[in-house]
């Protein structure tokens, strides 16, 4: 299972390097970080305990690499050191507040350790329309941010039958969205200063303008000034 997960990774990351960025750098490194957890699971199964041990060590340094070679096509710092998150109340104090929407009780969590953590979230609704947006705090952590790489890749762009998916920019922030005309249902995100992830998720919706309104009222300029 760890052999085809590492295969797995290599080749999300694949598709992410598609987008025609310069990113050779962080692809050998998560190709470097693929073939380490390739060894490491070879390497228990066939040593038992003992290699067990020297197998999980060497697919947590995969993980580790490959957070960093993700990061870094996402924009990220991949040498950046975890810090300790937002509190729950600072993150709810950027959630929107969008006129003619209810707005419903903002909730959130935070962890500390093992990993550093926190998010606010929130529901807004008119009619048979709803509109969830939520705030996470990465707190700089790889790994947090390193799943969203490709949708980040220069010219990341998906078509279907009914809809899409692209890299977009928000303000002068990276992002991307995702719209289905059939079901009107949208996405839109970004990530603020290279850490904070902003979702805002629509169901039955009039279209994107709608999801761009609410991230234009949500306060990534207070989110930017955190370090």
């Amino acid at each position: 299972m760890c052999r085809n997960l590492a295969f797995m990774l290599a080749a999300s990351v694949g598709l992410a390097a598609c987008g025609g960025s310069p990113a050779e750098p962080p692809a050998k490194q998560i190709e470097k970080a693929a073939a380490d957890l390739q060894k490491g699971a070879e390497t228990a199964a066939a040593k038992g305990a003992q290699g067990m041990a020297k197998g999980v060590e060497g697919m947590a340094k995969g993980f580790e690499d490959l957070a960093k070679g993700l990061s870094a096509m996402a924009g990220g710092d991949p040498n950046a050191k975890p810090v300790n998150p937002l509190t729950i109340d600072a993150l709810k104090s950027a959630l929107p507040d969008v006129k003619g929407w209810e707005k419903g009780k903002p909730t959130g969590e935070r962890m500390s350790s093992p990993i550093n953590y926190a998010e606010a979230k929130v529901t807004l609704t008119k009619g048979d329309s709803e509109i969830n947006v939520k705030i996470v705090d990465s707190a700089l952590n790889q790994l947090i941010v390193a799943p969203f790489a490709m949708f980040l890749a220069v010219g990341y762009e998906k078509e279907t039958d009914h809809g899409y998916e692209k890299g977009v920019k928000i303000g002068q922030y990276p992002g991307w969205e995702k719209w289905d005309s059939e079901d009107k249902d949208g996405e839109l995100n970004a990530i603020v200063n290279k850490r904070f992830i902003v979702q805002i998720e629509g169901r039955n919706i009039d279209g994107m303008k709608v999801l761009h309104a609410v991230m234009d009222s949500t306060n990534l300029e207070k989110l930017a000034r955190e370090k």
